[in-house]
C-alpha cells in the first residue's frame, strides 16, 4: 500500500465562466468553466506528484503557484462583459492530501477554495466537514436554504487563496470530497450522511456503492456532481461495510423522525429542519475550520 495520496473534485463555477473559452477539434464549444475545471485538476495532479516525489510537505502557497501557472497558460476568452460575478476559468477545489503513519495514524492537510467539501467519515460520530465554505454565510442549514455566492475560487484573472486545515486521525477511517451537487440539494446536513451509508449497506462492493451513490444523487441534484472517496484501513468492504452498519441505522431513525410529509406546511418543515439541524451540529462541525482571516 502507498505511504501517501490525494483525492480531490472540481466544480468548474458555470455561472460566472459560462462564456465559451475553447473549441474543440469537433466544434463543440466548451465554457470557461469546463476548461477550468480541468486545468485546475492537472495542476493538483502534477503538484502532488512534484512533491510526493521530493518528500515535501503539502504548501498550499506551492499549490496555488502551479494553478496560477497553469491558468495563466489555459485557452481563454475575454468577454467584453465584466463585472464582479465575471472570471475566467472558474473552478471550487477540495482535495485531501494524505499520509499513512506509524502506529495506525492518519496524517493529512485539507485543501480547498470555494464551496466544494471535504469530509471525514467515522463510525462513531458520522460525517464531519473538514472545510468551511468561502461564502459570506457558513451555517451549512443557511446555505442549503440560500445558495449564496463564493468569495473565493480558483481563477485566472483574479487572486485567489487556497485554504489548508492539518489533521491527524486514527485508522482506519474513511475521507471523502464533494462538490456542492452531492449536498446541496438535500433538505438537512444529515440526510447526505444517510444517503452515503444506507447505499453502502446495500452494496456488496466499492463499485456498486459508487453506483447505488450515484444513481440516488441523479434523482435529487440539480448539477453536475463529483466525490472521491478512499477508506484506509480496513480489511476489506465487508469489515466497512459492517463498522458502518450500526452507525447507518442510527442516521436513517434521525432522518426519518418527525420528517414532514408533502402535505405539511412550510413552517413545519423549517422547524424540522432547524431542530435536525440543531441536534446534529455539534458533530458535524467538531472539526471546522476557523475562517481564512481568522487564522495566524
Amino acid at each position: 500500500m502507498t505511504q501517501r495520496g490525494l483525492i480531490g473534485v472540481f466544480d468548474g463555477s458555470g455561472g460566472s465562466g459560462s462564456s465559451p473559452a475553447w473549441q474543440a477539434p469537433d466544434g463543440e464549444q466548451r465554457t470557461g468553466a469546463w476548461v477550468g475545471s480541468r486545468v485546475a485538476r492537472l495542476a493538483v495532479d502534477c503538484w502532488f506528484q512534484e512533491v510526493t516525489a521530493a518528500g515535501e510537505a503539502a504548501d498550499p502557497e506551492y499549490l496555488k503557484g502551479y494553478l496560477d501557472f497553469f491558468h495563466e497558460r489555459a485557452p481563454q476568452r475575454r468577454s467584453k462583459i465584466v463585472g464582479r460575478m465575471r472570471r475566467q476559468l472558474p473552478t471550487t477545489l477540495a482535495a485531501i492530501e494524505y499520509r499513512l503513519q506509524p502506529e495506525d495514524k492518519l496524517e493529512g492537510r485539507a485543501l480547498w477554495a470555494g464551496d466544494s467539501r471535504a469530509y471525514l467519515l467515522d463510525p462513531e460520530a458520522g460525517l464531519q466537514v473538514l472545510t468551511r465554505d468561502h461564502t459570506e454565510e457558513s451555517d451549512a442549514l443557511e446555505l442549503l436554504r440560500s445558495d449564496p455566492p463564493m468569495t473565493n475560487t480558483v481563477c485566472a484573472d483574479r487572486d485567489f487563496f487556497v485554504q489548508e486545515h492539518a489533521f491527524e486521525f486514527p485508522l482506519p477511517c474513511v475521507l471523502l470530497t464533494a462538490t456542492d451537487g452531492f449536498f446541496g440539494y438535500v433538505h438537512t446536513p444529515a440526510d447526505f450522511e444517510n444517503t452515503l451509508l444506507s447505499n453502502l449497506q446495500d452494496a456488496n462492493s466499492e463499485t456498486e456503492w459508487a453506483d447505488l451513490i450515484r444513481r440516488e444523487v441523479q434523482g435529487y441534484t440539480a448539477d453536475d456532481a463529483s466525490l472521491g472517496l478512499v477508506a484506509l484501513g480496513y480489511k476489506d468492504f465487508a469489515h466497512l461495510r459492517s463498522e458502518f452498519a450500526a452507525r447507518q441505522e442510527f442516521i436513517a431513525g434521525f432522518c426519518r423522525k418527525n420528517r414532514p410529509t408533502g402535505a405539511d406546511p412550510a413552517s413545519a418543515v423549517r422547524a424540522w429542519q432547524n431542530g435536525t439541524w440543531h441536534d446534529y451540529r455539534t458533530g458535524y462541525e467538531a472539526y471546522l475550520p476557523t475562517p481564512q482571516e481568522e487564522q495566524a
